[in-house]
């Protein structure tokens, strides 16, 4: 029977889940979804001063607007300290880990001559062989037993074999002075508790591998496969900063990107199947493995992300795109659509939603709808309603109060009028787009008026008119 798959994800609590920790989180999700496996959340909030309820919130908030959902409950490393301290305590009676009672100046005296010597300055233990009858009765921390000689083998799935010599590595501490385990310790120890089979991660952890193995091989426990990926870099091939832009996956929500645009570039940040640029969530579940993964650094490029993000918007169906508008709108503090907006929005989606790369230039092609009368065109629109344009409007009115409210009339009516003054169409457009939105830069004029209505139509350009 095959062992089902486990994948994990482990973030520090540092205030928002980082667009690269996203991508870790995504990567560990599809794999585990499109196996059939399960994938599980830990929260590593052992550093406690920097470890709050609202952080962790907000890192749980981030995967839950990902969509990136998880099973079981949620696991707290701190609260699992007495676990990893008792293996720990395991490892010295095994013989594969020792009390070291060097003092931190013992430790520097050590290295110190090491260096003047031209020696290797990785601290060695005097304690590490000493029988336990010789112990003094005074502070001492936990070490593993490294091997001296021999090397460390990592067998990665992305990065391939990586040579770790055992003289380069030396003996970790596990359990702290003040009884305290270590993030190393505590990683290996929830891994195997867990069940996780699959460790992916990002290759900064690459080094780390060599010295958590140490402590799967010294427990007699089977290794995980591991799998470290490539870093973001920014658009400059640097390593991803605030200079760049955002990186709390909590912005690019704000910046209206939807939740699956961002998926489907996170996804292929580092990875892909082909030349596949657009594809949805059950793709990636399908696809997703190791072998489209690549070692270097994948860059951020916005404008993919953009173009992405546009693509799912187009694709949506219209509820359900409605239904996330409406959370963009909650989070970012945009008054609630009332019945009557939720009815016209729900009418105007399938052309509100062509090339609107966010949720913001959706929201912009819709204010036509967003507005309440009267209508206050900004400045650039303002220009359109000139004394001249409003008389045109005036004349217009009447012949739409008579017109067949259907899109072949409404075409045929306002093109008839425009050539009857000898005017280009964009010249009577222009006051329309003014009247109706208060903006120069709107959908058609039809689609606008064919979702108003005759009534609202109407007033609209008899209030631009009355305004003049």
């Amino acid at each position: 029977m095959t062992e089902q798959v486990v994948t994990r994800f482990a973030p520090s609590p540092t205030g928002y889940l980082h667009i690269g920790g996203a991508r870790t989180a995504l990567f560990n999700w599809l794999y585990a979804r499109g196996r059939g496996g399960k994938f599980l959340l830990r929260i590593e909030d052992t550093d406690r001063a920097r470890s709050t309820p609202e952080a962790t919130q907000a890192i749980i908030d981030g995967m839950a607007w990902l969509g990136l959902d998880h099973d079981g409950e949620i696991v707290s490393q701190f609260d699992r300290a007495e676990r990893h301290r008792a293996v720990a305590l395991d490892l010295v009676e095994k013989g594969r880990a020792y009390k070291c009672f060097s003092t931190q100046d013992e430790i520097q005296a050590f290295r110190d001559a090491a260096k003047a010597e031209g020696r290797s300055t990785l601290f060695i233990s005097p304690w590490r062989d000493a029988d336990p009858a010789t112990h003094p009765d005074l502070a001492y921390v936990i070490r593993l037993k490294t091997p001296l000689t021999g090397k460390t083998v990592i067998r990665d799935e992305v990065q391939g074999e990586v040579n770790i010599g055992n003289d380069q590595l030396d003996d970790m501490v596990l359990l702290r002075s003040d009884g305290t385990p270590v993030y190393m310790l505590a990683v290996v120890v929830d891994d195997h508790d867990m069940g996780v089979t699959h460790v992916i991660r990002g290759d900064d952890h690459l080094n780390n591998a060599a010295r958590q193995m140490g402590i799967y091989d010294a427990m007699g426990w089977a290794l995980p496969v591991y799998a470290h990926i490539p870093l973001i870099h920014g658009p400059d091939g640097k390593k991803l900063s605030k200079r760049h832009g955002a990186l709390g996956v909590e912005e690019y929500r704000d910046m209206g990107y939807p939740a699956a645009g961002v998926r489907n570039y996170l996804a292929r940040l580092g990875w892909s199947h082909g030349d596949d640029e657009f594809f949805t969530d059950a793709q990636a579940q399908a696809w997703f493995g190791f072998d489209g993964m690549g070692k270097s650094p994948a860059r951020f490029d916005f404008k993919k992300l953009a173009n992405i993000s546009g693509q799912h918007i187009a694709a949506a169906e219209n509820a359900a795109l409605l239904q996330e508008l409406r959370a963009f709108m909650a989070v970012t503090g945009l008054p609630p659509l009332s019945d009557t907006k939720i009815s016209l929005m729900t009418q105007a989606m399938p052309f509100l939603q062509e090339r609107a790369k966010t949720f913001i230039e959706l929201l912009e092609k819709a204010e036509f709808i967003l507005a309440d009368r009267p209508i206050l065109p900004d400045e650039k629109a303002a220009k359109s309603l000139d004394p001249v344009s409003l008389g045109i409007l005036g004349e217009l009115t009447p012949h739409l109060q008579n017109a067949s409210w259907d899109r072949h009339d409404l075409e045929g009516e306002l093109t008839a009028f425009a050539e009857a003054r000898e005017m280009k169409f964009g010249q009577l457009a222009g006051p329309l787009r003014a009247a109706l939105a208060g903006r120069s830069a709107t959908p058609s004029v039809f689609d606008m008026m064919l979702i108003l209505g005759r009534e609202e139509t109407i007033l609209r350009l008899q209030d631009a008119k009355g305004a003049a």
